[in-house]
């Protein structure tokens, strides 16, 4: 975990003195996402597994800033698709896809190139073999995310810290689940509202 946030720190302190004024997220406008993360369980019996995956994102900012003090910010309503999903486990690697139907991100709202967030999101995956071993092919995602935006001239970098819980919320038993630490790179734009 402290590489993980280590990387993200020089990620913020290397990007932002070349990051331009791109408008950032604005109310009725949309963000557009491809990204890749990967990281490692942290507790429990699946400590020693590995994730790493890829997805595209879609998200509609809903609202002005509003709010009091260094909270003010957006709220964005996100889907994800997750066509490459794999788990790495002591006795077999999984591959997978899914789909996370929603995430909402509060952006910050800086007024500067850099804008941070956090997000909360969950979803589905569907695996070749049972993640963890022994249990099921279907499992839930829940996650949560503390993250920045790099705001470049057209497009924008993201970097993010992102703990993820999945399970298969008793449809197997047992079901230990895996709790990961994740890093994530996004490659994005943010489109005006029209």
């Amino acid at each position: 975990m402290k590489r993980a946030f280590t990387a993200l720190l020089f990620a913020s302190f290397l990007s932002a003195p070349f990051a331009r004024a791109q408008a950032g997220p604005v109310e009725g406008g949309h963000e557009l996402q491809v990204w890749t993360g990967g990281g490692r369980g942290f507790s429990g019996s699946q400590s020693s597994d590995g994730v790493w995956n890829v997805g595209l994102r879609y998200g509609l900012i809903l609202t002005a800033p509003h709010g009091p003090g260094f909270l003010r910010g957006r709220l964005e309503y996100a889907v994800d698709a997750v066509p490459v999903f794999w788990v790495f486990q002591k006795t077999n690697t999984a591959y997978g896809v899914g789909v996370n139907p929603f995430a909402f991100k509060w952006a910050l709202d800086t007024r500067r190139n850099v804008v941070p967030y956090f997000e909360i999101g969950g979803g589905t995956l569907f695996t070749n073999v049972q993640v963890p071993s022994g249990t099921s092919k279907v499992n839930f995602t829940t996650s949560a995310a503390l993250g920045l935006h790099f705001l470049r001239d057209k497009h924008n970098i993201s970097a993010e810290l992102r703990y993820m819980h999945t399970s298969n919320a008793g449809l197997a038993t047992p079901n230990p689940g895996i709790n990961t630490i994740q890093f994530r790179l996004g490659f994005g734009l943010f489109s005006q509202k029209e």
